[in-house]
């Protein structure tokens, strides 16, 4: 059967209704044929346009967020009057607000479509970089820098909720890798673009911290704005594609509506998503894995000063380690994606994780703890950017998706209260008790990934029991229904 109009599959789609109450995913994929060179072409141009600008988004969010910690090197917690403890206080609170607005930022998505709530998140963050250079007390610093965080918390989840509506499940995964990706990018060039802004001193009666924030803002607002232009309203609308590629998306929104879930009630969906215990194993499982990626953050630069050598130095020597992260992202992600698997990859990025931080636990040699962190790299960015693939992939309608993707997240977020414990300045530069309980934590992930596997297999198991058996519905729905198959 060719492709038909969106009028014709319309005209379709209320008769079959009309005649069949439990008309499932599959009945509907029986009445929708999309020629599959159409669907690609019109993916393609979301490839084009739509994941780089992701991608950019997160890097300057990254670089907005993180530099303050470089800002301390040019005398921020002089110039504010900081003391003890104040600095971390700041950087808790802001923590706190990343993970209590990300669940907001992704329904807002969902309700206002992603060019304007994701816009006025990128305007919003982008005026707190620059009120960063203009801030005078610990009160200032406390409240802009929570409003930055609240801002961004909505970019990672919402671009990853946007991309859920436009690709397939084993499409997923390379795309939500834009995230780690971008950690690594910022990771390995923040530190110089700092140290650049650090060699121009103090200009106009302005201390060098205060121009990061002035030259990021200018960088941010210039770039991201014209990234900003390519986010879509919706899938359809995007301006970039033609006619006949909107009329493409058009009808796969259709073919895809027992799985995105129409105009399905909220509330009912809160409530489902709420008592599904996946989400919560799912999370824990996050949260466990998550103590390790914030640690390395903080322990790699200590690890490479500690070997000696100058500031600029220890910039230019994250570099490989993370090239080397962003190569194992990729290839890991592509490799999933492919095979359709999420867990075992998972569960396989656990080990060189755990041996990384235990490695620089048994030996006090610097040297050593710095080939650790390459050991440790290979599987560290891919555990986060597989598990909210699989978040993603999981949660059906797109109401339950929009509260259960976000939910794990913020669970899994919660671990950066967790990690600014885990590494005081004190134990450095070995934080053998932050390594310790990283290495730990990764190890009990790892179960906690396997178990969440065997819970949606065993989901599996039974739905094609009852298929077998010529069910046609088990009384569940969205995701739980016999209508979809978990990846697992």
């Amino acid at each position: 059967m060719g492709s038909v109009s969106t009028t014709e599959t319309t005209h379709l789609l209320a008769d079959t209704n009309a005649s069949d109450n439990s008309f499932s995913e599959n009945s509907l994929r029986n009445v929708i044929h999309i020629k599959p060179e159409k669907e690609a072409a019109a993916l393609r141009k979301f490839d084009k346009y739509l994941v780089p600008v992701s991608l950019i988004f997160i890097i300057l969010s990254a670089l907005d967020r993180n530099n303050l910690g470089n800002a301390r090197v040019f005398g921020f917690d002089e110039d504010l009057g900081l003391k003890s403890g104040q600095f971390g206080n700041i950087q808790t609170l802001s923590s706190l607000c990343t993970f209590l607005f990300e669940i907001p930022w992704t329904f807002a998505v969902k309700r206002f479509g992603p060019k304007k709530a994701l816009g006025t998140a990128f305007i919003l963050w982008s005026i707190c970089t620059l009120g960063t250079a203009f801030i005078y007390t610990y009160g200032q610093a406390i409240v802009l820098r929570m409003i930055l965080c609240a801002c961004e918390s909505g970019i990672s989840p919402g671009f990853a909720f946007v991309f859920s509506t436009i690709y397939s499940q084993e499409q997923m995964g390379k795309r939500i890798m834009t995230t780690n990706l971008a950690q690594c990018i910022s990771g390995a060039f923040g530190g110089l673009f700092a140290y650049a802004i650090q060699t121009m001193g103090a200009r106009r009666g302005i201390a060098a911290w205060r121009w990061l924030f002035i030259v990021e803002f200018s960088v941010t607002i210039c770039i991201g704005g014209v990234g900003w232009f390519f986010i879509p309203d919706s899938a359809e609308t995007a301006w970039y594609l033609s006619e006949e590629e909107k009329e493409t998306m058009c009808m796969k929104k259709e073919r895809d509506r027992a799985l995105r879930g129409g105009d399905m009630s909220n509330r009912k969906w809160i409530k489902l998503t709420l008592t599904d215990p996946f989400v919560y194993l799912l999370g824990v499982a996050f949260f466990t894995s998550s103590v390790a990626i914030n640690g390395f953050s903080v322990f790699l630069p200590t690890i490479i000063a500690g070997m000696g050598y100058a500031s600029i130095r220890v910039n230019y020597m994250t570099i490989p380690v993370y090239a080397l992260g962003a190569i194992s992202l990729m290839t890991q992600v592509y490799l999933s994606d492919k095979f359709k698997r999420r867990a075992v990859v998972i569960i396989g990025c656990c080990l060189p994780v755990a041996v990384g931080y235990l490695l620089c636990v048994v030996t006090p040699n610097p040297h050593a703890g710095y080939a650790g962190m390459f050991i440790l790299v290979l599987g560290l960015y891919p555990i986060s950017t597989l598990a909210t693939t699989w978040a993603t992939n999981t949660f059906s309608p797109d109401s339950k998706r929009a509260l259960g993707m976000p939910l794990v997240l913020t669970i899994a977020d919660i671990s950066s209260l967790v990690s600014a414990q885990l590494y005081p300045t004190e134990q450095g530069p070995r934080y053998i008790q932050g390594n310790s309980v990283s290495a730990g934590l990764t190890v009990v992930a790892a179960a906690l990934y396997g178990a969440s596997w065997l819970l949606l297999k065993r989901r599996n198991a039974e739905k094609e029991r009852l298929i077998a058996a010529g069910a046609t519905i088990n009384g569940l729905e969205g995701d739980q229904s016999l209508d979809t198959m978990y990846i697992l």
